[in-house]
């Protein structure tokens, strides 16, 4: 069984060697001694979500938080392509749903939408309160999945922050898939770039209007299916990333 996983800040790991020890205190800490009551000996890995993974076993436990004899200290190398999941804003829990399952298989970077079909809007100190809620779900599934990467939360783009994003992606030849079920190509048969990103677009749940997809299409994106079934907004975009992260080897 993998170790259990604490997400601490970039940079915290800095200067952490193996043969030396690490305090992890603070909310991970207490959730580590006081909730899970880890103890003596048992291994854990403490991750800065920057690619930095440390590896080692709990040496005491306490007020202050959890000691840690330090085994190892690996850089996990920065994926590429990057891939990107731009997930339309949804109704209830389903954007979030979305973003979680897709840490889970390897999304780099999460990029919100305020789609013309959106019934949700992020204005104002909602849109501060709904990326921080985001941001805790992707860190959460980050420890789950034990990733030591966790995903780039963007803030919110609306139709022209999205083309003009996509038109940037393909300038640097980069790759754009807008997921949609009237869609001929196959995601499978998509070239995929060595370098750069993979941004993946996913529609709410009334779909992407046609003027966006015209929109997309002129910036330089493709259009896809993924296959013969209509997914909701809360699993198309991890179903395309998994599929995507298997092609590019992520998952051998």
């Amino acid at each position: 069984m993998s170790a259990p996983v604490f997400v601490v800040e970039p940079g915290d790991l800095d200067g952490v060697r193996a043969g030396g020890d690490f305090l992890l205190d603070g909310s991970e800490g207490r959730h580590a001694g006081v909730v899970q009551r880890r103890g003596t000996g048992e291994r854990v890995d403490v991750v800065d979500g920057a690619g930095v993974r440390l590896v080692g076993r709990v040496r005491s436990a306490g007020p202050e938080g959890v000691r840690v004899d330090v085994e190892d200290v690996v850089v996990e190398p920065a994926p590429q392509p990057r891939l990107v999941l731009v997930q339309a804003l949804a109704k209830g829990d389903r954007d979030e749903l979305a973003i979680e399952a897709a840490t889970e298989v390897g999304v780099d970077v999460v990029v919100p939408w305020q789609a013309e079909r959106s019934i949700v809007v992020w204005r104002g100190e909602r849109a501060q309160k709904s990326r921080a809620r985001w941001i805790g779900t992707v860190r959460a599934a980050t420890k789950q999945s034990r990733r030591a990467r966790t995903p780039v939360v963007e803030y919110a783009l609306d139709d022209a922050g999205l083309v003009a994003r996509a038109g940037a992606v393909v300038a640097d030849g980069g790759v754009v898939v807008v997921l949609h079920e009237s869609a001929t190509t196959p995601l499978h048969r998509v070239d995929l770039p060595g370098a750069g990103e993979v941004l993946v677009v996913v529609g709410p749940e009334g779909g992407i209007s046609d003027r966006e997809v015209a929109a997309l299409v002129g910036a330089g994106a493709v259009t896809c299916r993924l296959g013969p079934h209509v997914l909701r907004t809360s699993t198309a975009g991890p179903v395309a990333l998994a599929m995507l992260a298997d092609r590019l080897g992520r998952w051998g």
